[in-house]
């Protein structure tokens, strides 16, 4: 019977993605394991079937909340779940250990508590991967990678299939805080610059529910332009179509993590964030900070001369 390993990690994507250099230390080390991930859902399918995982459990389930309350009636499906796996890892926040000890009740034996507070001591994913040190995993590289079926990427060829060949420029206008957000004007003007340059652009923009009224913004700025917009895909398939891109340009967001993780070269700005911290860690992400981190000192210039310092460095992809 295969070894069982479980890591439970909630977050938004982009403290999911931060976390995958952990996982594939986990992967490659026990690789004949099955490894499980409980989490949001629509988040870890990122990672089921797709290297890092064998399955993947929903952690929004009722019967999840008497595990952080001390000494409540455990549900027995759940019980048995966890006593289920040799080895557990938890990034969630449990200040008080109720739910380390209500595993241990439910008859979990290892139990690897992993949550840290992320400082500015050194890259997020060296920080997530230094609880794996317990157990004699150190983390070498720690840019995270993601891994499209070839059916996440023959959806994503079919989505972008119909429009002209030229290369794409991926853009996420958003990120989950206003202060995190370079200013509308800017990106309209840089689109047109992409859309007009040596090497003329197709602009995919993309967004969830939070980014409606940038996109709606910019697909006006841009009416009667060779752009494309996709909303509210399913992340796998997101990552797939992000693949298929010359270049992204974004800010510290889940989104700039996925695109990232595909291998996409990416120009990215920082404001009040750290990207020695929070950047992807891949040798093709390029970071521009904010004086200041404030996002308005970055000028267009500064964007521009970067992308095409990244169009001469990775020539030919796309």
């Amino acid at each position: 019977m295969k070894p069982r390993i479980l890591v439970i990690r909630g977050g938004a994507i982009g403290d999911f993605i931060l976390t995958l250099p952990a996982i594939k230390l986990l992967r490659e080390a026990f690789p004949n394991a099955h490894l499980e991930i409980l989490g949001y859902e629509h988040i870890i399918s990122l990672a089921e079937g797709r290297f890092y995982a064998d399955s993947i459990r929903s952690i929004e389930y009722g019967a999840m909340a008497g595990f952080f309350v001390p000494n409540s009636e455990l549900a027995p499906d759940l019980a048995e779940y966890f006593a289920s796996f040799q080895q557990i890892v938890s990034y969630l926040f449990d200040p008080d250990g109720y739910f380390e000890g209500n595993l241990r009740r439910a008859g979990a034996k290892n139990i690897l508590s992993a949550y840290s507070k992320i400082d500015d001591s050194e890259h997020a994913s060296r920080q997530l991967a230094r609880p794996l040190q317990s157990m004699a995993l150190f983390l070498e590289e720690h840019g995270a990678e993601l891994f499209p079926t070839e059916a996440d990427l023959r959806t994503a060829h079919q989505r972008l299939a119909p429009a002209h060949p030229a290369p794409i420029a991926a853009i996420h206008p958003g990120s989950g805080s206003a202060k995190k957000n370079w200013p509308l004007e800017n990106w309209a003007e840089l689109g047109r610059r992409l859309m007009r340059g040596p090497e003329p652009f197709r602009i995919l923009l993309v967004g969830g529910e939070a980014d409606y009224a940038q996109l709606q913004f910019l697909e006006q700025t841009w009416r009667g332009e060779p752009i494309l917009t996709i909303r509210d895909l399913p992340l796998p398939e997101v990552a797939a179509i992000l693949r298929q891109c010359r270049l992204f340009l974004g800010h510290d967001s889940g989104i700039s993590h996925l695109a990232a993780g595909v291998g996409t070269p990416s120009v990215l700005l920082f404001g009040p964030t750290d990207p020695a911290v929070w950047a992807p860690g891949n040798p093709w992400v390029h970071a521009i900070e904010a004086e200041d981190g404030d996002l308005t000192h970055i000028s267009v210039d500064d964007v521009w001369r970067e992308v095409l310092r990244v169009m001469e460095s990775t020539p030919g992809r796309g």
